[in-house]
């Protein structure tokens, strides 16, 4: 998983799998997801980031439970 902030144009980019864009849709106004051929998620894109999030240049990063 890549996360990847783009303060030029405000958007904050979540790519989870390394894999051709087959489809996007905006679900919601300002937040894309992104689809691979087979129709699952590969990433989701955050427009106006700075304006939706507390702090667009930050990441926390924590794992619950058992690694796999």
């Amino acid at each position: 998983m890549k996360v990847t902030y783009d303060a030029e144009v405000d958007i904050l980019r979540i790519v989870f799998r390394s894999t051709l864009v087959e489809e996007s849709d905006e679900d919601r106004p300002g937040v894309i997801i992104d689809y691979d051929k087979d129709g699952n998620i590969v990433g989701l894109e955050i427009l106006d980031a700075s304006k939706r999030t507390e702090n667009p240049m930050a990441v926390e990063y924590s794992v619950v439970g058992k690694a796999a």
